[in-house]
Formats: C-alpha cells, sequence, structure tokens
C-alpha cells in the first residue's frame, strides 16, 4: 500500500483496474539529427511545450514495469505500464497516478520493491493531433525520437497506428533505427 494523494492503493495486476487503464501506441527510435528532427517538429505546426528534465527511477515488480517519474518543471506521477519489446509501433498499456511528493515516494517504493535502474533525461515534448512527440537526450544512451499516439477509451487502434506511420514518413524513420528496449533496458544491457 502507498499513500496517493490521499488515498491508499495497492499494487496489483492491470486487470484489476481497467477503468483506469490507458492505451497508445509507441514507437522509439535513434536519433541521427536531433536538430532535424526539431525542424519538423516545428513545420508540422507542432504545439511546443518546451524542454523537461526527467528522472524515471524504476522499481523491481513481477509484471509490467512500474516507475516513477519526477520532472521539472511539472509533478511526480506512479506509472504501472505493460507493453511488449518489439522494433516497431507497438501498443502499450499503462495507469498514471500523480503523487504530491516525489521524493518520500521514490525512498518508500525504494525501501519495499527495490531499485532496478534510473534513467535522466532532458526531454523536448510537442504535441501534434493526438501524438506526443518527445525529442530525447538520454544520458549513458544518446539521442531518440519517441511517438506517443495516445488512444481514446473506445478506440481500435487504426487511427493511432496510421498517425505513427505518417510521422515515421515525416522523420525519416527507417526501419534500422527503431529500438525494441525502453530506456531502462537499454541501460541494464550496458552495465
Amino acid at each position: 500500500m502507498v499513500n496517493v494523494k490521499g488515498r491508499a492503493l495497492r499494487f496489483s495486476a492491470m486487470s484489476d483496474r481497467r477503468a483506469d487503464q490507458r492505451r497508445n501506441i509507441e514507437l522509439k527510435a535513434r536519433d541521427p539529427s536531433p536538430s532535424r528532427s526539431l525542424r519538423c517538429c516545428q513545420s508540422l505546426g507542432a504545439e511546443d511545450h518546451g524542454e523537461l528534465e526527467q528522472r524515471d527511477t524504476y522499481f523491481h515488480v513481477r509484471r509490467g514495469g512500474l516507475k516513477l517519474r519526477e520532472q521539472t518543471p511539472g509533478c511526480a506521477h506512479l506509472i504501472q505500464f505493460e507493453r511488449d519489446d518489439e522494433p516497431q509501433e507497438r501498443e502499450s498499456r499503462y495507469c498514471l497516478i500523480e503523487v504530491d511528493d516525489g521524493a518520500v515516494t521514490r525512498a518508500a517504493l525504494s525501501t519495499s520493491l527495490g531499485v532496478k535502474v534510473t534513467v535522466f533525461k532532458r526531454r523536448h515534448l510537442f504535441v501534434w493531433r493526438s501524438v506526443r512527440i518527445h525529442l530525447d537526450e538520454v544520458e549513458g544512451l544518446g539521442s531518440f525520437i519517441e511517438l506517443e499516439a495516445v488512444a481514446q477509451r473506445d478506440s481500435d487502434l487504426s487511427l493511432e497506428y496510421a498517425l505513427v506511420r505518417e510521422l515515421r514518413e515525416v522523420f525519416a524513420i527507417t526501419d534500422e533505427r527503431p529500438v525494441a528496449a525502453g530506456y531502462a533496458a537499454q541501460l541494464l544491457a550496458d552495465a
């Protein structure tokens, strides 16, 4: 149990919280030219949400993933997620919970679950239609672009796949650039 926004939460399988579950179609790829990607975002007319510094602390869990994202500017969120590790567009299912105090939450979960890895990154966030475009500089890994087409609850995901494919062409993301593993898994593999 963890106290979040005055509520006691228990961590169990996502099937217990279907009403809170969100989905997106995502693609993560190496970015050999961050300046070109920035120009593409601007030429698309994507809404610029500025630069964020993020610390993602991943915890040991039996199923899926659990991370605490502490972000400046912004607040902290606990994110439980499940996705396949594939180097292509893929569905991600997740629950997002805002927490009052990231440092206290991190300390409690670190003690009870143990820390798997911590990822530090600088993210430039753009939004185009329902797609979050992340231009990421990840400490220890380099430059990446991540596309996340956020799905409506009743979506069959065909629109979200189409939007990611469209942006894949705009950003010239060729078949050798997508990566299967998330940043945490990449850092663990390099360790």
